[in-house]
């Protein structure tokens, strides 16, 4: 059978799809233009968005496990419903869900509350499920890097909690393993969540010394205010994005993204290997 992954023509979904052709998936893509994809053999696409019922019907023909990755748009939430809905028409029940760390607490962030409405269809329409619950993608940093180089200040306002940044290589190379263990499992798995964080729970301050050290220049952390970043973030995308980024940004400050007890432990177990940390990926932006 095959396994029906959405948005991968993205950092994490494109290694999802790479992770499930090493372990031997028959993988099929939804995507809006198939031309532009670029993925090579062994990947069969079909054309399509999340709010194309008719496509959505046809991409799901002959799936049995489907990875849910939505982007954070206006309509989320309504793309991850019909989703959810048309796979079940379709026989489908076993399902990879990237959700958001904190999904359920984090309740004035509007992706962070779509994505735990989505959770809680799962659970309610007994899905089987995994749900995967990432902190801030160490990957976000390409944004800031020209930022941090040419200014010497990191500016990403994620306070003195401590955030525990995750790559996206971990994150789908989990992803891939739920994935392929759903399509596997003889039978109906109960749902199952895992909190997905790197190895270390850094600071404002904290990341702004790997940078001096990297750089061999004094990078100072910008602060803990998110009203710059947001006027930075809307002069290139809409402004309720910005927004939206500005309310997740008073989370960090407030509440930090802090792994539980055993959750570096558990990803370790599952990758068999160690996590990828914030100093090597931003040794690697340095070059």
């Amino acid at each position: 059978m095959t396994i029906l992954v959405t948005g991968a023509t993205g950092r994490v979904g494109r290694n999802v799809v790479e992770q499930l052709l090493e372990r031997g998936a028959s993988v099929r893509v939804l995507t809006r233009d198939p031309e532009k994809a670029g993925f090579g053999e062994g990947v069969e696409v079909a054309k399509g968005d999340l709010l194309d019922i008719d496509a959505l019907r046809a991409a799901f023909s002959g799936v049995s496990t489907l990875f849910l990755l939505n982007a954070v748009t206006g309509d989320e939430f309504a793309q991850a419903i019909i989703t959810l809905n048309i796979a079940r028409e379709a026989g489908v029940d076993r399902v990879v869900y990237l959700s958001v760390f904190e999904a359920d607490l984090a309740v004035n962030v509007p992706h962070f509350a779509v994505k735990f409405g989505a959770e809680r269809m799962l659970e309610a329409m007994g899905f089987s499920a995994t749900i995967l619950r990432p902190t801030y993608f160490i990957d976000n940093e390409v944004m800031v890097k020209d930022v941090i180089a040419n200014h010497h200040v990191y500016p990403m306002p994620i306070g003195s909690k401590g955030v525990a940044m995750v790559d996206a290589r971990d994150i789908a190379e989990v992803a891939a393993i739920e994935l392929i263990r759903r399509e596997q499992a003889p039978g109906k798995l109960p749902i199952e969540t895992i909190n997905l964080v790197g190895p270390d729970t850094l600071t404002g301050s904290d990341v702004a010394a790997i940078w001096t050290e990297l750089l061999g220049q004094t990078v100072v952390y910008g602060g803990d205010d998110p009203s710059g970043f947001e006027a930075n973030m809307a002069s290139f995308m809409p402004k309720w994005t910005a927004y939206e980024m500005r309310l997740m940004a008073e989370r960090y400050v407030s509440d930090g993204m802090i792994p539980q007890d055993g959750d570096r432990e558990r990803l370790e177990n599952i990758l068999g290997r160690p996590l990828h940390s914030y100093r090597d990926f931003a040794a690697g932006l340095v070059g």
